[in-house]
């Protein structure tokens, strides 16, 4: 069991006997009595996101997930697909389920592809990708290291904003998990 004050982003829990991610959570204190915790979650096998409240210091199951280690093969679309690096075993998972985590995937990318009850229902990134500019204003004189940003597109259709000096063709890494640039590659 876990306390619904500890919810993450990416957590899986069991909730009214169905699986679900947690999509968003928020803490939501009042000026007296317990607070509330507003959590927004996805059911990993039907797709639907509910938006449920609970009060501060419930306990919710933790579901049994595992994690194996894959390489992201490619898409069509429609499905992306994955190959345990173990047993050589391929899994594909609906476009609609990987929402953000598709802007940061690349051909032969190792993720880990998480289980439940045998079958592949997400994926874990890893923190920290290296991703291509293919995008974005040419640099001019005058700007500097420190003073603001420019939007960029990157080689996955991923926007996010790089400083001045990032270049059009340049590797940068990129935070998995807020979408924001780090440094150059």
């Amino acid at each position: 069991m876990i306390d619904v004050g500890d919810l993450r982003k990416g957590d899986f829990i069991v909730y009214q006997n169905e699986v679900y991610r947690v999509v968003e959570s928020n803490k939501h204190f009042m000026g007296r009595g317990s607070g509330l915790i507003r959590t927004r979650l996805k059911n990993v096998m039907t797709g639907l996101i509910k938006e449920i409240s609970f009060s501060s210091g419930e306990k919710v199951q933790e579901a049994d997930i595992s994690f194996r280690k894959a390489q992201y093969l490619y898409n069509d679309g429609d499905h992306f697909y994955f190959m345990l690096l173990d047993t050589y075993e391929q899994y594909s998972l609906p476009a609609q389920d990987l929402e953000d985590e598709k802007y940061y995937l690349t051909e032969n990318m190792e993720v880990d592809l998480i289980f439940f009850n045998g079958n592949p229902i997400f994926i874990q990134l890893p923190t920290v990708v290296v991703l291509t500019v293919t995008d974005t204003e040419p640099n001019f004189k005058g700007n500097t290291v420190s003073g603001g940003g420019k939007p960029a597109t990157l080689e996955t259709g991923l926007k996010t904003s790089v400083p001045f000096f990032v270049e059009r063709g340049q590797k940068i890494k990129v935070d998995t998990r807020t979408g924001e640039y780090l440094e150059r590659a």
